[in-house]
C-alpha cells in the first residue's frame, strides 16, 4: 500500500495499520468496475485438451508460472509481517511475482525492516521493492530519497525490481500528504539509470502521455494501477471521518472515483514496455481481459488482503482459484498459451468504449 505524510515516531506505523484496517472493514472500492465493459468472443471449438493449457510466461526476462502478480500492499507495522509472510508463501508456491508495500517506514526506522524482509525467506521468481515518487523530492524539512535509499529498499527484500509508486491522488486528499511534485520525473530518471524500475500508479491510472514520459525516463515496466479497485481517496476519507476532520472527509469523497479506468489505462500505456494491470481485478476472467487488452500480467491487491490477514493457506486458495479461472478463459477462447490469449479480440462497451477515443 502507498504511504504518505509525516514519518515522525510511530505516526507512520499507526497510519499503515489504519490503512489495512479500513481496506479490510470498509467499502473503499470505486463505484464502477470497468472490467464489466470487456467481453470475449466465445469459441465453441477449442480443439485441444484443457489440461494442455500452459499459463507459463515471462515478465522482464524471468519465467513465471502464471501472468499474475501479487501487488505491494503493506509493511511498516507489526501485523504487516504476518500479511507479507502469507503473501510470500503463496507467491513462492504458485511461482508468481510479489511486491511489498511502501518501504518508507523501514527506511526511516530500520527496526521495521523485518515486516518487509520476511519475504526473503521464500523463493519468489520476482521480488519487487517499493518506494514513493513524492518522497524522491524534498518535502519541506523532509529530505529527498535518492539512489542509496532505492538500493537500500531493494537490498531489504533482495529485490529483482524496484517499484516507484505514483500516489499523488492520495497525497493531495490527505492532510499530512506530500504535495510537492516538481522534479519527480528527473529523480525517477536518475534512479532508473542505475536500477531496474517499474513505475506504479496506485488507483488513478496512467495515461499515454505519462507512459511515454516514464519510458523516456528509463523505467523497465509500468503498473497502471487504474481506477476500478481500491480507492485511496476513499481510504483517506474514512481516516478523516474517524479523526473528525470534516474537510478531509469531504475531499476524499469528492475524489473517490477519480482516475483512468484500468482497462483504458492498459491500452493507453502500451508504449513498448511490459504492462501490469492492477486495479479492480476480481477474478481470473478479469485477468484474462487485461491480457487481451495488452497487459503482460494482472496485479492482485484488494482481492487478497483479507485472506493475507488470515493465513497463507487462504491466500494460496484464493490466488489458485483466480489462476484456474484464468485457465478457463483461455480454454473458452481457444488460447493454449498466454501469448495466444493476447491475440484474441475483446468487445469493448459502455463507459470504457467512450474512453477509448481519448488520447
Amino acid at each position: 500500500m502507498p504511504d504518505s505524510g509525516d514519518t515522525a515516531g510511530g505516526v507512520t506505523e499507526k497510519r499503515k495499520g489504519e490503512h489495512v484496517d479500513i481496506v479490510i472493514k470498509e467499502n473503499v472500492r470505486s463505484s464502477v468496475n470497468y472490467w464489466d465493459d470487456i467481453s470475449f468472443i466465445h469459441n465453441s471449438l477449442p480443439e485441444f485438451d484443457f489440461d494442455s493449457i500452459s499459463l507459463e510466461t515471462t515478465l522482464l526476462g524471468k519465467k513465471i508460472a502464471a501472468p499474475i502478480v501479487i501487488s505491494g500492499m503493506t509493511g511498516g507495522f507489526d501485523r504487516a509481517k504476518t500479511i507479507n509472510n502469507n503473501l510470500a508463501a503463496a507467491a513462492s508456491e504458485l511461482r508468481i511475482p510479489m511486491g511489498v508495500g511502501s518501504q518508507r517506514a523501514a527506511l526511516e526506522k530500520s527496526d521495521l525492516a523485518y515486516t518487509y524482509s520476511v519475504i526473503r525467506d521464500y523463493d519468489i521468481p520476482i521480488r519487487i521493492a517499493n518506494i514513493g515518487a513524492p518522497q524522491m523530492v524534498a518535502q519541506g524539512e523532509k529530505r529527498a530519497y535518492g539512489l542509496e535509499d532505492a538500493k537500500a529498499a531493494m537490498e531489504m527484500v533482495d529485490a529483482h525490481l524496484l517499484a516507484i509508486h505514483l500516489n499523488y491522488l492520495q497525497e493531495v486528499v490527505q492532510p499530512e500528504g506530500d504535495r510537492k511534485a516538481a522534479g519527480v520525473l528527473a529523480a525517477i530518471r536518475h534512479v532508473a539509470r542505475q536500477l531496474p524500475v517499474m513505475a506504479k500508479e496506485t488507483g488513478a491510472g496512467i495515461s499515454a502521455q505519462t507512459a511515454s514520459r516514464l519510458k523516456a525516463a528509463g523505467v523497465k515496466a509500468i503498473d497502471v494501477g487504474g481506477l476500478g479497485g481500491t480507492s485511496w481517496s476513499a481510504v483517506e476519507s474514512y481516516r478523516s471521518e474517524r479523526k473528525g476532520d470534516a474537510t478531509g472527509e469531504r475531499l476524499g469523497r469528492a475524489y473517490w472515483n477519480w482516475g483512468i479506468p484500468t482497462p483504458v489505462s492498459i491500452m493507453q500505456a502500451k508504449v513498448g514496455l511490459p504492462v501490469v494491470a492492477t486495479g479492480g481485478i476480481r477474478n481470473g476472467l478479469d485477468a484474462a481481459k487485461a491480457i487481451c487488452l495488452g497487459a503482460s500480467a494482472a496485479g492482485l491487491a484488494g482481492v487478497v488482503i483479507k485472506q493475507a490477514a488470515e493465513s497463507k493457506e487462504a491466500v494460496i486458495t484464493e490466488v489458485g482459484n483466480i489462476i484456474e479461472e484464468l485457465k478457463v478463459a483461455m480454454f473458452l477462447t481457444a488460447s493454449r498459451k498466454v501469448s495466444q490469449l493476447a491475440e484474441r479480440d475483446c468487445v469493448i462497451t459502455g463507459t470504457t468504449k467512450e474512453w477509448t477515443g481519448i488520447n
